[in-house]
Order: C-alpha cells, then structure tokens, then sequence
C-alpha cells in the first residue's frame, strides 16, 4: 500500500496504543503463571500476534476478549517438540529461544529472512559452551538443550533482549541462578521493564550490582490481571508533530514509566532547540523520527547509532537515502550519525518504507510538512496498526492507494 500525503496542519488528541514492550513481557508472564491472567489493553500488532503465536506452540491458551487477552499458563520445560513461528519480531525470537532450551527436546523457531539473519551471538556463544545445539538457516533456527539451575556469564553490549529471554527461562529452572551481565549493558531501560514485569506477577530478581542478577528459582508466577501501560515509543512520533508545531494533545502515557523512548520529550527539545548531540544508545528506536525531526529543525547528531544497522532495516542507512529525496544530506560514522541543516523540500521521487514500520512513520512525520508518496506504509501493522487512522482522525491530508 501506497500513502499520499499533501502538507497539512495536525490537531486534535491522540491517545497512545498500548506498550508493544510492556504487552510482550506481559504476556510472556501471564503464559508462565498457572491459572489464567487478563491482560489488557492489547493491541493486535505483527509482533504482539508472533508472541501470542509462539507462547501458543509452547502450551498456553490465548483468546481475545475484546481490546484484552484471556491466558491460560504452560509448562515450557514439558512442551513437546514445536515450531516457534517468531514472524518479524525480534523481541519474540529472543525472548522465547531461551524458552525453547528448558526440556531438551528440539525446537524450531520461524521467521523472516531479515529476522533469521539478525546477531544471537548471546546465545550461540551460550550453546556453544554448554553443548547444546543452535544451528541457524536461511529458513529457521532449530535448538535443542537442557538449561540448568546456575551461574552464566554473558555479554550485555549486543541487546537487552537476551537478558530477559534468560531471566524467563532461568526463573522457571529449580534452584537460583546468577546472571553476570558483561558491561556496557544496551538499552537498560528495557531490562528494567521486564524486572518490573516480573515483579508484577510475583518472580523478584534481586539486583546487588548493575551487572548482576540474583534469579530465584522455582517461584511460581502469579495469575491475575495485568495492565498494559501507554507506548512512549509509537508516541514518539506525535510528540515530534505537536513539538514541531501541530496542535496535538497525547494522552494515555505514564509520566513515571520505565519505558527508555520516555526520553523523546526532551531529545526533540534539544534538537528544537540547536542542540549539538543526543544520544541513542538506550532509545535506538527512537532514532528515525529523531532523525526525520533534526531535518525540520536545521540538523543534529545522533550518537550510540552503531546497532540500527541490525534492526528491521539498516535504519541509519536507509533513512540516508529517503532523507537524500527531501534534499537533506546524512553522514553515517562507525556509531554516530549527523544529519545536515538543508531545509527540506517536497520529494520527487517515491518514499521507501523499506519493510520497516518505524522508517514508515519518521517519513509520515515529515510529510505533513512537504507532502509526499511512501510507498510500503502498511508496515505499521507491526507495531501500531491503528496508526494511519490515527492521523487521519488528526486532519492528515492522505490518501490511501493500493498498488497490485
């Protein structure tokens, strides 16, 4: 699908989805608690329905009951032999793969070539030294081991998403176990949240240290109601309308969440108002509308931008060259990327999404200004499926075209 959009100015209230992070986790806890849990709200993303796909083939009964999700715990360490369908989501794979290792059966975890080819070095480092099996193809990744109640020692520069597929697994194992994590640690933000997740249903990993985790084991999650918070990331890029001008009032996010893109508020601010550097390091997703928003405020830099390249696209890459088509220049360097000051112009050539949701909405961001064709735009199914509509209920200028 095909979006057209003409310049137009934005107003009216928009109230942010669901967390995408938050609901992963959430589910993943319900699915491990014995009894059923009601989590809500939920949105019915690509990647939410990979997890709910993948927890499904594990054991647990998953049904929808409205804008909530009915769970019904499993037993992963007693799953059978499954196939794991992990889609396009990363945060799927890596949180469940651990999962995957707790009965010593072979499993098979799905997905799309680019999520197949993106690093679990964590993890094949980890099954490497314990002699379980991880072999990776172009169509799947099969795995077969049995984790143990222990001591690990892994890196935390690649993602915090392998901390917290060990965390998962590691909590269901009996005995306690310690995590010693390999500083620096990518995105804390995000570990805190699924610490907080787990808290929530009743499993409590001690912290003595930043880089280690005490893993109590055995300590059965509890079932019940969960709550989703408000998505600060899929909020991001109305934050960056209404501090570029539109009259937009956000609603439905938590000014004391753990959410890392929380800090999107004050990266615009910076970049509104000249300056020199932000950093992404904790917030890598936030780096496209940053870098859609440096290109309506005279330029910025952006550091910590070495992992955009392992992410749905090469984003720093690839927003290079869609920006190239408003007339704004970008240099990429080795972890940091600057985009130049030339004043954006309407683009003659056809924006790409790239398969990449959040490239798709950083372009619509700078479309109300320029107007412009982006051409993939319902790669938002992904993570915010509602997303057109929202701008459109907003006075967006858009029209909808299907191609094929």
């Amino acid at each position: 699908m095909r979006i057209r959009m003409e310049p137009a100015e934005l107003r009216g209230t928009v109230s942010a989805p669901p967390s995408k992070s938050m609901a992963h986790r959430m589910l993943i806890c319900a699915a491990l608690a014995e009894g059923e849990s009601l989590v809500r709200p939920i949105e019915l993303s690509e990647d939410i329905l990979a997890t709910m796909d993948g927890l499904r083939a594990l054991g647990a009964d998953i049904r929808q009951e409205g804008d909530a999700l009915r769970v019904a715990g499993c037993r992963p360490a007693e799953a059978e032999s499954a196939v794991i369908p992990c889609r396009e989501s990363g945060s799927t794979l890596r949180f469940l793969l651990p999962l995957c290792l707790l009965n010593g059966r072979e499993m098979l975890l799905t997905g799309s070539r680019r999520l197949l080819e993106r690093p679990l070095d964590v993890y094949e480092t980890l099954c490497r030294e314990r002699g379980f099996r991880l072999e990776r193809s172009p169509e799947n990744i099969r795995v077969q081991g049995k984790l143990e109640a222990g001591e690990y020692t892994v890196r935390g520069d690649l993602s915090s998403q392998f901390l917290t597929g060990m965390a998962y697994a590691l909590s269901l194992l009996d005995g306690e176990s310690v995590l010693r994590i390999l500083p620096p640690i990518e995105s804390e933000p995000y570990l805190r949240m699924t610490l907080e997740a787990m808290a929530a249903c009743g499993v409590t990993i001690r912290r003595p240290e930043p880089e280690t985790l005490v893993i109590p084991g055995g300590i059965p999650y509890s079932a019940g109601e969960k709550t989703v918070e408000g998505d600060w990331s899929n909020a991001a890029f109305f934050e960056a309308l209404r501090q570029a001008g539109h009259g937009i009032r956000i609603t439905g996010l938590r000014e004391d969440s753990l959410q890392g893109d929380k800090v999107c508020r004050e990266y615009f601010r910076q970049i509104a108002e000249g300056g020199e550097e932000v950093d992404v390091t904790d917030c890598p997703d936030l780096a496209p509308v940053l870098m859609t928003f440096a290109a309506m405020n005279g330029g910025a830099r952006l550091a910590g931008t070495r992992r955009l390249r392992f992410k749905e696209s090469d984003r720093g890459q690839v927003m290079a060259e869609e920006l190239a088509k408003f007339g704004v220049t970008v240099s990429i360097g080795e972890n940091e990327i600057t985009v130049g000051g030339e004043t954006p112009t309407a683009p003659r050539k056809i924006l790409d999404g790239h398969n990449d949701h959040r490239i798709v909405m950083a372009l619509a961001v700078l479309c109300t200004r320029t107007g412009g064709v982006i051409d993939g735009a319902e790669a938002v199914r992904k993570s915010f499926p509602g997303f057109w509509d929202a701008m459109d209920a907003l006075g967006a200028l858009l029209e909808r075209i299907i191609v094929g």
